[in-house]
């Protein structure tokens, strides 16, 4: 994995896995994993706040303390890792709500920066709606309402100019 992953979406990615694979015969392991999932998808939907940070690292702890089995135990470890090391990753989610990582869609705005954007139109010819604008060696603008977020434009943007 490199900076192009948001650590905040992949605890929600094997979180939701850890709560389908509950058999759901203790509390902590059933309801518990469910609550954790439900904070990091107000994470990633830009609806979560500071406070939701402290909420979901104390949940994990007292769900891996209580849990019956080694599910249960485990099942807060991507999240704990996670917030161990990219806190502020989750603290941008809850509080800027933006994803550096492009991958949390609610919270991405893409933009052009206009000192580095050579006019070339790659992005524009790449994106699949259309939703960036500008003729021949102009600088290119993004119309946030057309743009479905999809990072095209930034992965074809030779100058970086993209973010």
């Amino acid at each position: 994995m490199d900076d192009t992953k948001c650590m905040v979406n992949l605890a929600k990615f094997y979180l939701d896995f850890t709560v389908s694979e509950s058999c759901g015969k203790c509390t902590p392991c059933r309801i518990g994993t469910k609550r954790m999932l439900e904070i990091l998808e107000r994470l990633c939907s830009g609806r979560a706040e500071e406070l939701d940070i402290y909420k979901l690292e104390k949940l994990a702890l007292n769900i891996q303390k209580s849990s019956i089995c080694g599910l249960g135990q485990t099942a807060p470890n991507p999240v704990l890792s996670t917030l161990k090391y990219f806190r502020d990753e989750y603290r941008q989610h809850a509080l800027s709500k933006q994803c550096k990582a492009l991958e949390c869609k609610a919270l991405t705005v893409i933009n052009i920066d206009e000192e580095k954007c050579k006019g070339c139109g790659l992005c524009q010819r790449s994106c699949p709606v259309s939703a960036i604008k500008g003729e021949g060696r102009e600088k290119r603008e993004i119309d946030q309402l057309l743009c479905i977020k999809c990072g095209t434009c930034k992965d074809k943007c030779p100058f970086k100019a993209i973010g």
